[in-house]
């Protein structure tokens, strides 16, 4: 197995994430199997308890692991289904270390960062060598200097070590600042991250300048002779206007070349037709362009939502239609401006959330979605609110709530899941992980769908309470996708309505490029008609 490590350097957000899939797409379109994990320096043990305004979203894999967003766009890169595997935080690792200490695993040695914090971090990178994975793309977060990711660094640099040198890369992501008042792009800051990565015994094989400018030859010479790497191996990436241009972008450029030469891979020359034919498709010019409208608590944080918005465009490229997002605030939302809110939206998306602050936003933008025959999709929360909102204002249960933000109300249409009353710690603890569901046949749903049997990613401990299932039935919002036993109802849709379908599961999760969630396919080519 080969192992590429991605490092970071001068700032954070730089796209190390974006670069590592795009590299993975790249050698994967060579023929390689190819996988991608992520190590973030943080001591949280997952981002799962954490605010999406801290690390944006939380991102859930298919065996149930609240993840860090970049997971999301390592799926939607190499299309590969990743597991916990995938994702490491110091956290886990100072847990998993403590716990077999008090195991007595160490025999009674002093536990210490080097070995046994390194060894650890090591034993989660060598897991995938019987896995079939020819080449492990490993990204570190955070940025070189940071004191967090010290540890992850000797670790890799130990791994450099213990392996051939043609069997490991090091590639170092860095940014190359413009300054307007001179009209200049400088080096030195890629420099100094360079020197600082080389302190800590990693010598970067390729170094990736993000700039928003062409880099001239002169100046890939200066950075290639300071970083002590060939010309060859810097490499320019520029913003480009869509995600999935950064692939061939990285691809002309030169990047997966200069990989499979250090790495001595025999398969050099890609297959990247499918991609090109994506990316064309994408760029083509459309028929229209629909506004999809999502109200959310998170909205001042674009990657609270990033799956979701990603999703929304992967359903615009696949029905030829510009897809323009606009985030509102549930918190300004009211029954006395909703209207105004919602005037230039075609459809409305309510997604996942937690917490009471916004929610009855969220219930006013569904009932204007509802009453105005808008295009409506809810997920997890979203599906939760519809059914409140649906309750009060067809079924007139005023009161009617969920229990996660009224514990006494009269009308818990919304519950709290049975397995999870005596829950009390919050880390991953959830519904978490892909589930089946069953589709009743001549629904929204399975139309969309075009199967009986699903499965779907979920992240939520309260439930749509069947105490009430059969009353709000008869109203129209009928359960059109259950758990196969029946008692979890994970897909809620109203009669006569143009669009309006709600899920307890996040199909944000599973949706690519090329091969869009068909909820989203679906509530996009509602919005155009």
């Amino acid at each position: 197995m080969k192992f590429v490590f991605v490092t970071g350097g001068v700032v954070s957000g730089l796209g190390k994430g974006i670069t590592a899939a795009s590299l993975g797409r790249l050698l994967k379109n060579r023929g390689y199997k190819v996988s991608i994990q992520k190590f973030d320096p943080y001591i949280n043990v997952d981002p799962g308890t954490m605010s999406p305004f801290e690390h944006g979203e939380v991102f859930v894999t298919e065996d149930g692991a609240e993840t860090d967003l970049d997971l999301g766009h390592y799926e939607r890169f190499i299309n590969e289904n990743l597991t916990a595997n995938s994702s490491m935080s110091m956290g886990q690792v100072y847990n998993n270390v403590i716990e077999k200490e008090r195991r007595g695993d160490y025999l009674g040695k002093t536990v210490q960062v080097i070995p046994h914090i390194t060894n650890e971090i090591k034993e989660k990178i060598y897991s995938f060598k019987d896995k079939g994975t020819d080449i492990l793309i490993t990204e570190i977060g955070g940025t070189v200097g940071d004191i967090e990711g010290l540890s992850i660094l000797e670790a890799i640099r130990q791994i450099g070590l213990e392996n051939p040198a043609e069997d490991v890369i090091y590639i170092h992501v860095t940014l190359l600042p413009y300054i307007y008042g001179s009209n200049e792009v400088k080096t030195k800051p890629t420099q100094h991250s360079v020197k600082e990565l080389q302190s800590l015994g990693i010598k970067p094989d390729i170094i990736v300048c993000r700039t928003e400018t062409e880099i001239s030859d002169s100046m890939k010479d200066k950075l290639a002779m300071f970083c002590n790497v060939r010309k060859t191996s810097v490499i320019q990436n520029m913003t480009v206007g869509n995600l999935y241009e950064i692939p061939l972008a990285l691809e002309k450029e030169g990047l997966a070349k200069e990989v499979c030469h250090h790495l001595r891979l025999e398969k050099e020359e890609p297959d990247n037709e499918a991609w090109e034919s994506m990316v064309a498709n994408i760029k083509a010019p459309k028929d229209s362009q629909v506004v999809v409208g999502i109200v959310g608590k998170y909205i001042q944080l674009e990657d609270s939502y990033i799956s979701v918005i990603e999703s929304v465009k992967h359903a615009g490229y696949v029905n030829g239609v510009d897809t323009h997002i606009k985030l509102i605030d549930s918190e300004t939302v009211n029954a006395q401006n909703v209207a105004e809110a919602l005037e230039d939206v075609d459809t409305l998306i309510v997604p996942g959330g937690f917490g009471g602050r916004g929610i009855e936003g969220k219930i006013e933008a569904i009932r204007y979605a509802r009453e105005n025959n808008i295009p409506f999709l809810g997920i997890c929360l979203g599906m939760q609110m519809a059914v409140v909102e649906f309750a009060r204002n067809v079924l007139k249960l005023d009161d009617a709530n969920s229990i996660e933000f009224s514990a006494d109300t009269p009308h818990p249409v919304i519950h709290i899941m049975e397995e999870q009353k005596h829950i009390y710690k919050k880390g991953g603890t959830m519904r978490l992980g892909a589930y089946e569901c069953v589709l009743e046949e001549k629904t929204l749903a399975s139309k969309l769908y075009g199967k009986k049997n699903i499965f779907e990613r979920h992240r939520h401990r309260y439930e749509y309470n069947n105490e009430y299932r059969e009353k709000i039935e008869s109203a129209g919002l009928v359960c059109s996708g259950t758990s196969p036993d029946g008692s979890l109802v994970e897909i809620v849709e109203l009669k006569g309505h143009p669009f309006f379908i709600a899920s307890q599961f996040h199909p944000e999760f599973k949706s690519r490029p090329d091969e869009p969630a068909p909820l989203f396919v679906g509530l996009i080519k509602a919005a155009k008609k």
